[in-house]
């Protein structure tokens, strides 16, 4: 059964434009639930596959593999099916992030990611084999909060998913004191210590924010959208109102993640990846690039019309 499998319509106009959304996988009331749940549980640490202080932003990183609901959420029908009739039957989540912004943050500047090289240099993702069109991965962010233009939602710039403006080679230098601290047009914007203007292919190009669509969403909602879709989000100009988003990260199993390495730099800090696997969340994986992990669920509170028959 494909109740969520995305029409012809829908197809073209993802590859038009580079996302489809929103779309709704929890009325809001279920999404507050679960995010009570799941913040207790992104507090405990204990069975996290990366050992970092919390403060470091890369500690966001995979909680998948050990937070139960969102084990859970990666490999949920209204994603999954959607996905299948983009990128086909077999496909793994390669990475999940929690993005938290808190009031006072600063805007996420403009940025694509092709191989998500951008902060170490190293590409953590090949480009997929054969004569495909994009390198880059599928991004599926979905609300966990109210996102607004006042609290910071996610902007998209249509149709900028099959050029990259950035050179994610040349790598960018982190630098904490810039967090919060980066101002572009007017508008406090920055890229979590990094300066993402610094991989410009022109450093004379400029966007025309004119084009630029904003997305509002209610918790419970996610968005579709290609990792090489130019990006970025306000900053959070509310007092009160923090906005959380989880990101969960896809491609086929013919892609390569982690190429040649056993560690990942970013941010200041360094992870090692002897525990982390990808998870296949649909199909089979006809190639064994990845080292893959597995994980019984130890159940859902939640009605079974909610639940996923899947191992992570």
């Amino acid at each position: 059964m494909n109740e969520f499998k995305l029409s012809q319509m829908e197809i073209d106009h993802f590859r038009e434009r580079g996302y489809i959304g929103p779309f709704t996988l929890y009325s809001p009331e279920e999404a507050r639930q679960r995010y009570k749940i799941i913040r207790a549980e992104l507090f405990d640490r204990q069975h996290a596959v990366y050992d970092l202080p919390t403060q470091s932003p890369i500690a966001n990183y995979d909680r998948h593999l050990d937070v139960d609901l969102l084990s859970e959420h990666i490999a949920h029908p209204g994603i999954v099916q959607r996905l299948n009739t983009i990128l086909g039957p077999d496909l793994i989540c390669w990475r999940s992030e929690m993005f938290p912004k808190y009031p006072g943050d600063e805007g996420t500047d403009w940025h694509q990611a092709g191989t998500s090289a951008h902060a170490s240099g190293k590409p953590q993702i090949i480009v997929w084999p054969g004569d495909q069109r994009f390198g880059g991965a599928i991004t599926v962010w979905t609300a966990l909060t109210d996102a607004t233009e006042a609290n910071g939602c996610l902007r998209f710039m249509p149709g900028t998913h099959e050029e990259m403006f950035y050179d994610e080679s040349k790598k960018m230098a982190f630098d904490p004191s810039k967090v919060n601290a980066l101002e572009k047009d007017g508008i406090k914007r920055g890229f979590f210590g990094y300066d993402y203007r610094s991989l410009q292919k022109d450093p004379d190009w400029k966007l025309d924010e004119s084009k630029a669509v904003s997305l509002e969403m209610q918790p419970g909602q996610c968005v579709i959208f290609w990792s090489t879709l130019m990006h970025s989000s306000f900053p959070n100009s509310t007092k009160d109102k923090t906005r959380l988003g989880y990101a969960s990260r896809y491609v086929p199993t013919s892609v390569r993640v982690y190429p040649d390495t056993d560690v990942v730099d970013e941010y200041g800090s360094q992870i090692s990846l002897n525990k982390y696997g990808v998870v296949l969340v649909s199909g089979q994986d006809h190639f064994g690039h990845n080292r893959r992990v597995e994980r019984n669920m130890r159940g859902s509170p939640f009605a079974p019309s909610s639940k996923v028959t899947s191992t992570v």
